[in-house]
């Protein structure tokens, strides 16, 4: 059993950086692959970014590449995703998950889910 917790969120206008961090609770957080969603009013979840359990290997959104990054710290059972240059198009409600098979793309792989934390870009 994992639980996630997202912290970070915030009110940021358009051009400035976050950064979100996920906390994840459990000795075995080094064995989840982790990825970020996140969704807008109205609109379906969408990926973001993913990054494998060793931190080897990152995808990304079309729509954030060169812009985002996302980061793990097993030591600390954190993952984070640094957010820059950000667009008013990017608000949304951020989750993070995490998946015990693979760094994915698809929702539907991952087994745990944070509640998410509220990112607000003004123009």
């Amino acid at each position: 059993q994992v639980q996630l917790v997202e912290s970070g969120g915030g009110l940021v206008q358009a051009g400035g950086s976050l950064r979100l961090s996920c906390a994840a609770s459990g000795r075995t957080f080094s064995s989840y692959a982790m990825g970020w969603f996140r969704q807008a009013p109205g609109k379906e979840r969408e990926f973001v970014a993913a990054i494998s359990w060793s931190g080897g290997s990152t995808y990304y959104a079309d729509s954030v590449k060169g812009r985002f990054t996302i980061s793990r710290d097993n030591a600390k059972n954190t993952v984070y995703l640094q957010m820059n240059s950000l667009k008013p198009e990017d608000t949304a409600v951020y989750y993070c998950a995490a998946s015990i098979t693979i760094a994915t793309m698809r929702g539907d792989e991952y087994d745990y889910w944070g509640q998410g934390t509220q990112v607000t870009v003004s123009s």
